[in-house]
């Protein structure tokens, strides 16, 4: 344990030093408040003994300037050391930052005490500060599990509405474009019949990094919305832009080349992909519900025009509804 002294009266320093060495500790001697502060700076030491009268800075300016340089969090015991015994100057020590004082002439015993008692309390408080780093990290931890799917890793459907209601809202106050995708493994039954279960899993994980893969911006989002259905959720992107990405999707898993012999689309592992577009003008859960219909019809004319394709809402299917908003 490291001890920064500042007095400036050599026989007291002297003294302090040597009781503190006999307690096992290492002092620190600074002659003046400024050199003292400078020490703190260099040293960051465990406990501070301040004198209170001392020429040029006093020690209640030290002990002000010294919890100034202390970061977020940090807490250095300051234990003043003072020949005044007046409630007023106690009262001013406690208030400009110290924790505790000490009158001189310093009785060995009592200083022996008062350092042994700040050491107890300096060593409940780290035990408390790892505690709360603890329980932040399991906190997050719990936070992270409670918005990840537990099979793909990616994000899950409660994380998915979460985040759409969220970023409808800021298209509706900014007015631009967002653009829902919903993603769907063709023949995936079939896949399943004839690799079992354990295999789907497998392939539904290899789908989902492809597809997370294929998002660029940290706004982006991909869930799995469903058994092998997904989603994604594409902020100020129009039509073109979500185009592109349901298409370097779509070519995303194809290129993966996943063996899947039992699909009548091919004989590798396939997605077919659905988009819509709008720039919401109302807050309320409709609008963007009517959008995800949107998106959801898109899917089912790429999987009724053969598989493996995009399907755009609006594009060859005019009785499609129209979304909360102005479709785009």
């Amino acid at each position: 344990m490291k001890v920064l002294v500042i007095e400036d009266t050599v026989t007291s320093a002297t003294l302090i030093c040597h009781l503190l060495e006999k307690m096992g500790l290492e002092p620190v001697h600074a002659r003046d408040g400024q050199e003292g502060i400078e020490a703190f700076k260099r040293l960051r030491p465990d406990l501070v003994l301040l004198d209170i009268i001392m020429p040029g800075m006093d020690g209640f300016e030290v002990a002000r300037r010294i919890r100034q340089l202390e970061n977020a969090g940090e807490w250095t015991p300051i234990i003043f050391l003072s020949a005044r015994t007046s409630d007023d100057d106690l009262a001013l020590g406690i208030s400009v930052g110290g924790d505790d004082y000490l009158v001189k002439p310093v009785s060995e015993i009592v200083l022996k005490s008062k350092v042994r008692a700040m050491q107890r309390i300096a060593q409940m408080r780290y035990s408390l500060l790892v505690l709360t780093r603890k329980l932040d990290e399991a906190n997050r931890e719990l936070t992270r599990l409670s918005a990840a799917d537990g099979l793909t890793g990616i994000a899950n459907r409660r994380c998915y509405d979460e985040t759409l209601l969220r970023e409808w809202r800021r298209s509706v106050r900014e007015r631009t474009p967002i653009s829902l995708l919903v993603a769907d493994v063709d023949h995936f039954k079939q896949y399943n019949d004839g690799y079992g279960h354990q295999l789907g899993d497998d392939c539904l994980r290899d789908v989902a990094r492809v597809l997370e893969g294929c998002l660029r911006r940290p706004t982006d989002l991909v869930a799995r919305y469903g058994g092998e259905e997904f989603a994604a959720i594409l902020p100020q992107t129009d039509a073109a832009g979500a185009r592109r990405v349901a298409e370097a999707m779509r070519a995303g898993v194809e290129a993966a080349c996943l063996p899947h012999e039992f699909s009548s689309t091919g004989r590798i592992v396939t997605v077919s992909v659905g988009v819509a577009t709008a720039v919401p003008d109302r807050e309320d859960e409709d609008g963007y519900r009517q959008l995800l219909s949107l998106a959801d019809r898109a899917l089912y004319a790429a999987k009724r025009a053969g598989r493996n394709r995009v399907g755009i809402a609006g594009e060859g299917d005019a009785d499609a509804p129209v979304a909360q908003g102005t479709a785009v």
